[in-house]
C-alpha cells in the first residue's frame, strides 16, 4: 500500500463465496476497519489480513460491504491510543503509542509518519491492531499529558513588527547604511 495524501477509514465486510462442492462451510462474514487512501487499497488490505487469519483468498471470497466512515465531532481535540505491530529489520515488534488529534484518521496518519521517521518502518510493515479514544486521566505518555492543562500558554518571544516596504521605490535606495 502506498501512502500519499490523506488516509480514510473504511468498514469492509467480506465472506467466503458460496461453493457448489460437497463440503459446505459456514459463510461467516468478517468485518474490519481499514485505514487506506482509497477503497481499492482498503479492499486489498482486507484480503491480505483475511488470507493470513482465516485462509480465505480473494478468489474464494466476496466483499459484502465497503463503506467509508466519517467521525462525529471532528472539531474537538481528543487523545487516541494506538496498538500496532510492525516488522523491522531485526524482527516483529508490538507497540503502544499515544497521539493527540481531532480524528482517528488524523491520529493514524500521524502514527504512520511517526513510525516512518523514528523506526524506518514502511507502511506495508505496520499493522494497526486497535485504536481507541482514551480519557485524559488514562494517558501514559508524557508528550501527550503536557497538553492537558487548561491554562496552557504558548508565548511568542521577541516578536518584531514587520515594516512593509514596497519592492519598487521612487528614489534610488541607499545601499551604504
Amino acid at each position: 500500500m502506498r501512502f500519499r495524501g490523506k488516509l480514510r477509514e473504511y468498514r469492509i465486510v467480506g465472506a467466503r463465496a458460496p461453493s457448489s462442492t460437497k463440503k459446505q462451510v459456514e459463510n461467516i462474514p468478517y468485518k474490519m476497519h481499514i485505514f487506506a487512501t482509497n477503497s481499492v487499497s482498503a479492499k486489498s488490505r482486507f484480503w491480505y489480513y483475511v488470507k493470513r487469519m482465516q485462509k480465505i483468498k480473494k478468489t474464494n471470497g466476496v466483499i459484502l460491504e465497503c463503506a467509508e466512515l466519517v467521525q462525529k465531532a471532528p472539531n474537538m481535540i481528543k487523545n487516541f491510543g494506538v496498538w500496532l505491530r510492525y516488522d523491522s529489520r531485526s524482527g516483529t515488534h508490538n507497540m503502544y503509542r499515544e497521539y493527540r488529534d481531532m480524528t482517528k484518521v488524523g491520529a493514524i496518519t500521524s502514527c504512520y509518519r511517526d513510525m516512518a521517521a523514528r523506526h524506518r518502518a514502511r507502511v506495508h510493515d505496520i499493522h494497526i491492531i486497535r485504536i481507541e479514544q482514551i480519557a485524559a486521566s488514562k494517558c501514559r505518555r508524557e508528550h501527550v499529558k503536557r497538553f492537558h492543562d487548561s491554562k496552557i500558554r504558548f508565548p511568542l518571544p521577541q516578536r518584531v513588527p514587520h515594516r512593509s516596504k514596497s519592492i519598487f521605490m521612487a528614489h534610488r535606495p541607499n545601499m551604504f547604511m
